[in-house]
């Protein structure tokens, strides 16, 4: 008999045409002692309609890559084409249309405190000499979008972090831009109201179409709300792939590192108890579980988990699900005498099983 798995759907932005293409960009600033390259020789594409993260550690080269896709940074080699044009060689005029349809958000809001949301969220369009009734009517159904209607006419100062930015987000798209690059959105903000803005994003993305380019320092951002992931670590890419795959098996040090902060390693208490063998003694064998989400995509069945015996016991862990992939790590006990590591193995299809250690049984 087939066990029943439940369905889940591949990411349908990996197979959409390229939007923005990297192709071997570099760059290079001035030091005193010779250029100092932030970043080297970076290739890659961006699907249109996904949202692709850029994570790296401070000065592993985010900042920089993401602004060279509207040249506020312009690379020393290599190239940026945005549906097929070469943002590089593009002339005044023609930056300026491409920014226009370009909506950037910032860590820190960059709102003008003398005016008002509405006034905030229209002023691009005021600078672009759009009529005053079309602006009006564009800021309406903006801020409807991102749930300040009520917050037109207040000032920046008497809202909170989570307005001001979605202030800044409604800004973004009074031009009605097909690409949305996030610096650090949401760094500056609680992890309650860090969710929301993360809500309203993926809201934004699947009612508009947008592809979202975001750049954060926190894996948590991007296992929320990204297809694809991009590792930089010194301006060298050393990872890219769907997020699901890039959590369930890191390859490069970097990667692994910064993942460290979600995973569930060994309680210091239950570490403490571990010994290497238990010598003839009775006691129970710690066994470490992990999957990621490639062998079992919807999940771990309870039946195989029953092959270890009546005696095992789930004692730290948890799985996540990640665009249709359940992926984590378990800690399991089970009577020393009992154990069957091959007849585990078979059933439970981890990717990675290892016994971590023997907990001797109590003497009464």
């Amino acid at each position: 008999m087939i066990p029943y798995e439940l369905p889940f759907a591949e990411n349908a932005a990996a197979a959409a045409p390229a939007h923005i293409v990297f192709e071997g960009l570099r760059k290079q600033y001035p030091g005193l002692q010779g250029p100092v390259t932030a970043l080297h020789d970076v290739s890659f594409s961006v699907a249109r309609g996904a949202i692709f993260g850029i994570i790296g550690r401070s000065g592993a080269g985010k900042s920089t890559l993401l602004r060279s896709i509207n040249m506020l940074e312009r690379p020393s080699a290599g190239r940026v084409s945005v549906d097929g044009v070469e943002v590089g060689a593009l002339d005044e005029d023609g930056l300026v249309s491409l920014r226009r349809g370009i909506g950037m958000i910032f860590q820190h809001f960059n709102l003008l405190s003398a005016k008002t949301v509405a006034d905030n969220v229209g002023l691009p369009l005021r600078v672009a000499g759009v009529k005053p009734a079309a602006i009006r009517s564009r800021v309406a159904a903006l801020l409807d979008l991102v749930g300040l209607s009520d917050k037109a006419g207040e000032y920046p100062a008497r809202l909170s972090g989570g307005q001001k930015q979605r202030v800044g987000i409604a800004r973004a798209l009074v031009h009605e831009p097909k690409i949305l690059l996030c610096d650090e959105a949401t760094s500056a903000l609680d992890p309650e109201t860090t969710q929301s803005i993360l809500d309203l994003l993926r809201d934004i993305n699947g009612k508009l179409g947008l592809t979202v380019v975001l750049i954060t320092h926190d894996m948590a951002v991007i296992r929320e709300i990204c297809d694809q992931v991009l590792v930089l670590d010194r301006g060298h890419m050393v990872e890219q792939g769907e997020v699901w795959q890039v959590f369930g098996n890191p390859q490069a040090e970097a990667t692994k590192a910064l993942l460290r902060p979600l995973q569930h390693g060994t309680p210091a208490d239950l570490a403490a108890l571990l010994v290497p063998d238990l010598q003839g003694r009775e006691g129970h064998a710690v066994l470490s579980l992990r999957f990621s989400g490639r062998a079992r995509p919807a999940g771990v069945s309870l039946a195989a988990l029953a092959v270890l015996g009546p005696g095992a016991t789930l004692l730290h862990g948890g799985l996540d699900r990640i665009r249709g992939h359940a992926q984590g790590s378990l800690l399991v006990s089970v009577p020393a005498g009992v154990l069957q590591e091959e007849a585990a193995r078979a059933a439970l299809v981890a990717d990675h099983i290892k016994v971590l250690g023997y907990v001797p049984a109590v003497a009464r």
